[in-house]
């Protein structure tokens, strides 16, 4: 993919992102943190828009949405943002699924059944519509045309970062695992799906112009 001035964005946002994990030791609190929690999927969203591809740019837009409102309100807030980012995610992979897409479901499944496993939430019914949500971006991702070492793997290392919340509110609330690999799975895998997408949609609109 070329080099253009405003993937200096991408850069930023690399920056942005990976410097937030130093706050595990930092736990630094108020709007600094947040705002600095918020702008890594930040730039990748507006990086997406400016290199033309405002669907998944709108995707990561909710993404730093839910991180902001996770600190900034509430987790259930926050899960709101992301389930809607899940949507347009799904949206957006089944337009572009392989032909013929394998049958989706059954991962979806699975993914529900260990969240409401690990969790120890009484709200079954949130944790169940965030899970299928969840499941579906996963498994419309993992069967789109799109690289699974970079789209599906980094929509994989979402779902791991989300079952490691559940898990922080479960069976792992005392151990410190939770809180050293959430960030990096999550924001890791966001950076994938970002650089996945819009580089794949570049390179065929080159080869389409050649």
């Amino acid at each position: 993919m070329p080099f253009r001035p405003i993937d200096m964005l991408l850069f930023l946002a690399l920056v942005a992102g990976s410097s937030y994990y130093a706050d595990h030791w930092l736990n630094l609190h108020g709007t600094i943190a947040t705002a600095w929690k918020g702008l890594g999927v930040g730039l990748l969203a507006l990086w997406a828009f400016a290199r033309g591809r405002p669907w998944i740019g709108l995707v990561l837009a909710f993404g730093a949405f839910g991180d902001v409102l996770l600190d900034a309100v509430s987790l259930t807030v926050g899960a709101i943002a992301f389930l809607a980012g899940h949507i347009l995610a799904v949206g957006f992979y089944w337009r572009h699924r392989r032909s013929p897409a394998l049958p989706v479901f059954p991962v979806t499944l699975v993914i529900g059944s260990v969240a409401g496993m690990l969790t120890a939430s009484g709200n079954w019914v949130g944790v169940a519509i965030y899970s299928l949500g969840l499941g579906l971006m996963f498994e419309t991702a993992w069967t789109s045309r799109f690289s699974r070492t970079t789209v599906g793997l980094g929509a994989a290392l979402f779902v791991i970062s989300d079952l490691l919340i559940f898990a922080r509110l479960g069976p792992l609330a005392a151990s410190p695992l939770p809180g050293l690999l959430i960030w990096p799975t999550y924001f890791a895998g966001q950076a994938l799906i970002a650089w996945g997408v819009v580089s794949e949609l570049a390179r065929e609109d080159l080869h389409d112009r050649i």
